[in-house]
């Protein structure tokens, strides 16, 4: 009878156990080996499960039937694991059915937290607009040079919601379109190039230079223009914002060559400036989602923290990879890895 009970749950991809009506661990299949170890075997489930909410489930259905579920907590290696163990009677005892809940649960802590960040973020410009409004229809109604300041304001502010907003439908669209590879094969150097003539004005008003390598040759990458365009725009902004007044910016693309972290011939595009720099802390998570390092000087300067949010995703979209290097007092360079066309 064992071996047929072993056979059963060998063959089934969740993590089962069975435990007899004895109360010791009767038997389990190799995905739980991984949770609870082979040694379990033939222990009191007690001794073998530990956490309490899980026995008083299990003791439950021993004694009344029936089926409920616990929660059971697993450590494995450096990351925690949250199951649903789903407790239900057999001929020969209980079975434990295990379902890793983590993903679910990541994925629902995401969207509160995105919800979270979102009314938090609108929260401040509408609070800012709501007392402007309140003070030009009462103290400042008849103060002309108060009036116009405090319309300049107003009108700063709503110009922030519009670009939280407009960054908002840009993340939604690209996460639309992540697992959809590009077809068209475009000029990387090109886009770059494109990109800085239009955004001419800023460089010029910032007082940055700008300095370009290696774009007069044509690179050649799967890829879509307009996202590929609006990375290099969302980067180059980022330098002139953060790297400071007078500083300079420089482009560079690196001719094809064999990338590790691509697996396969490569272009590089980074983008260095000249900036304070960013403590080496903060890299592993700038591209979070309103993740800011000075987040009173972002949102002084305009930012809304989903920039990098977008410019990852478009990345991962093109299969390529992005890279971080800074040290406080030593700029910052933003380097992509984008994989080649066999042609070129």
């Amino acid at each position: 009878m064992l071996k047929s009970i072993y056979s059963f749950i060998e063959a089934v991809p969740l993590p089962l156990v069975v435990i007899g009506a004895d109360r010791h661990v009767l038997a389990l299949n190799s995905p739980v080996e991984r949770i609870l170890g082979q040694h379990v075997i033939g222990r009191h489930y007690i001794a073998a499960l530990r956490q309490p909410d899980l026995l008083s489930k299990i003791e439950s259905v021993l004694d009344n039937g029936g089926t409920q579920t616990a929660r059971y907590l697993h450590r494995a290696d450096t990351y925690d694991v949250t199951y649903d163990v789903h407790v239900s009677v057999v001929e020969s005892g209980v079975m434990l059915a295990f379902q890793d809940r983590s993903a679910t649960d990541e994925a629902i802590q995401s969207r509160r937290d995105f919800v979270a960040n979102v009314s938090h973020e609108l929260r401040t410009p509408l609070t800012a607009l709501a007392g402007f409004i309140e003070t030009l229809q009462g103290a400042a109604k008849d103060d002309p040079a108060a009036r116009a300041r405090f319309l300049t304001i107003i009108a700063d502010e709503a110009d922030r919601m519009t670009r939280l907003v407009d960054d908002l439908l840009s993340l939604s669209r690209v996460e639309q379109d992540l697992r959809v590879p590009p077809t068209q094969i475009v000029d990387l150097a090109h886009i770059v190039v494109a990109t800085l003539a239009q955004m001419e004005p800023l460089v010029k008003n910032a007082g940055v230079t700008v300095v370009q390598v290696g774009l007069d040759t044509p690179r050649m990458v799967p890829g879509d223009a307009a996202q590929l365009r609006q990375v290099v725009g969302n980067l180059v902004e980022n330098a002139i914002k953060y790297g400071g007044a007078g500083g300079t910016v420089t482009l560079t693309i690196d001719a094809p060559t064999y990338h590790p972290a691509l697996r396969a011939k490569g272009v590089r595009l980074a983008v260095a400036d000249t900036g304070y720099g960013i403590s080496t802390h903060h890299l592993p998570r700038l591209t979070e989602r309103f993740y800011r390092v000075d987040a009173h000087r972002s949102r002084a300067i305009g930012g809304t923290g989903l920039g990098l949010a977008i410019v990852k995703h478009i990345v991962n979209r093109h299969q390529g990879r992005l890279t971080f290097e800074s040290a406080e007092g030593k700029g910052t360079i933003v380097s992509i890895l984008l994989p080649i066309t066999q042609d070129h």
